[in-house]
């Protein structure tokens, strides 16, 4: 036990060391954690513990919170307004992908029947937990190419089952492939009608009471409660921990309890995701990655393309060419559950050590890659398409002159709209959000899709001839970088900044801005305005 503790602490320390650095160099926590990993395994002889089961049932409970916050979001009025991206291009994808590895594996390396079969179904997948997480943290996940990877990698997660279900099946020597698809669909039918039925009314009473109570210890005691309970009794049938948690969120979806849930659940998710990538960096075998390294890197490149390629094919169908594109590099990487399938494939002596240990080390790289490349998703399809905007066409600017440019549609931005319509005063609103550029598009507002930090967006907005520029973004990092490009670009204009706290104040310091709102001061005088006025 004090063993255990003093490798944990040395683990914690290290990844909050090697993150704070990575953070300032804007690289993603993941890779920190995967780097962590290895120090540790290497650092303290531990990479046998790599293929702990304990370790491994800790580490998968990180897939299985991320997947639940997922269900959050994907209620069932919404999955089937979903349906396209979820069951024709995620069932495209994964079949095409696989059948294609299939050929390439068992007719060009040789490899035999069944590895072919468990590589190429396994390959086809990609990351939930690392493209997910990037997608909401950065609010892409309600753009288009957000939307179809969200749609996508639900698919592939329901995916996994029959994968595993399969490795059963040839581990097993049984004949009858028919009999073991009936009783997968039966015992699906029936925990899944459980769930939703049963579940759906315990669920909901659960965290009514527990609310109720307003002991926020007890609330969230329910929601772990929930997870844990839907994730075990959907593995007890047979299927993965993370099918229940996801079905679980799914239900919560429904009731006014789900934003609530959400908030709570971020701070077990996010450390039990870490140890998930703690445990790949434990698998990284630096010996073997030396002596083969051009083969992983081949192998690499090559599953990159080939599902780049199918993603792109597929999604192009029923979306434009950019979405199609940039959906595509999102998802070229190989997801995590390919690690519990190589792992058991292995234990099932269906796949050779050697085999197994490249295509860790590929998967593995293509998990470190995948952050730096959604980062710069943006960048990378500029290369390639032209950046313009995806609801109105900047052109329709060419007059404009005197007018205030509202940047940020969000709480704060539609109060300041409603303020200058009452005025009569000319406006145009900008936002790098396309959820919010689609609402104010809704309410019949001029609005428009981009990024102020960019001189190409202030020249369409005809900066230089507007009255002024109002910054209402939530984001602190993103606000300063908006108002040095606007003071760069034009320095006379007036720039009027929401500020919600001192630190936000302080990170716009030295900048020549000319008015800067602060929101709690704003309240604070008008609480007490009012307050005096009704006394008189």
């Amino acid at each position: 036990m004090e063993s255990a503790l003093y490798y944990l602490t040395i683990a914690l320390g290290i990844s909050i060391v090697v993150n704070l650095i990575l953070m300032r160099l804007g690289v993603s926590q993941i890779i920190g954690y995967i780097m962590t990993g290895t120090v540790v395994a290497y650092a303290f002889d531990l990479r046998h513990l790599a293929d702990s089961h304990t370790l491994e049932a800790i580490a998968e409970f990180g897939v299985v919170f991320l997947m639940f916050t997922i269900g959050l979001e994907v209620s069932l009025r919404r999955l089937a307004t979903m349906k396209t991206d979820v069951f024709f291009n995620g069932f495209l994808q994964t079949t095409l992908t696989a059948a294609l590895l299939f050929g390439i594996s068992y007719g060009v390396f040789h490899l035999d029947l069944a590895t072919s079969l468990i590589v190429s179904m396994s390959l086809s997948l990609s990351s939930t937990a690392v493209v997910l997480s990037h997608l909401k943290s950065t609010k892409e996940i309600t753009r288009p190419y957000g939307q179809r990877s969200m749609g996508i990698l639900i698919y592939q997660d329901l995916a996994v089952i029959p994968i595993l279900l399969l490795i059963g099946f040839l581990s097993s020597g049984a004949t009858d492939i028919g009999a073991v698809l009936l009783n997968t669909a039966l015992s699906a039918i029936v925990i899944v009608g459980l769930l939703f039925v049963v579940g759906k009314r315990v669920m909901t009473w659960l965290l009514h009471f527990s609310s109720s109570s307003n002991v926020d210890e007890l609330f969230m005691g329910s929601v772990l409660l929930i997870v844990v309970g839907a994730s075990l009794a959907v593995h007890a049938f047979g299927f993965t921990y993370s099918l229940g948690a996801f079905i679980a969120g799914m239900i919560i979806a429904e009731t006014h309890y789900h934003h609530k849930v959400e908030a709570d659940i971020a701070p077990f998710k996010d450390l039990l995701l870490g140890t998930f990538f703690v445990t790949v960096g434990m698998k990284i075998d630096l010996d073997f990655f030396a002596t083969h390294v051009l083969e992983i890197f081949a192998l690499l490149v090559a599953i990159l393309l080939i599902k780049a390629g199918v993603l792109f094919g597929v999604v192009r169908i029923y979306s434009k060419t950019k979405i199609a594109f940039k959906t595509a590099i999102a998802l070229a990487q190989v997801g995590e559950f390919s690690f519990a399938i190589f792992a058991l494939a292995g234990n099932k002596k269906l796949i050779d050590d050697e085999l197994t240990q490249m295509l860790v080390l590929s998967v593995v790289l293509s998990l470190i890659a995948t952050p730096f490349i959604l980062s710069r998703i943006s960048t990378i399809a500029g290369w390639f398409f032209k950046e313009t905007s995806l609801t109105e066409d900047f052109n329709t600017l060419a007059t404009y002159s005197n007018h205030v440019i509202v940047c940020g549609y969000g709480v704060v931005g539609k109060f300041v709209v409603k303020a200058l319509r009452a005025e009569g005063i000319a406006y145009i609103i900008v936002d790098n959000s396309y959820k919010h550029v689609q609402e104010a598009l809704a309410e019949g507002e001029k609005a428009y899709y981009g990024d102020m930090s960019k001189t190409a967006i202030l020249e369409k907005l005809h900066t230089k001839e507007s009255i002024s520029v109002i910054v209402t973004l939530d984001n602190t990092e993103k606000k300063r970088l908006v108002c040095e490009a606007i003071l760069s670009f034009a320095p006379k204009v007036k720039v009027v900044v929401k500020v919600i706290s001192l630190e936000e104040k302080r990170s716009l310091h030295g900048l020549p801005i000319s008015v800067t709102v602060d929101g709690k001061r704003e309240v604070a005088a008008r609480l007490v305005s009012e307050a005096l006025h009704c006394e008189l």
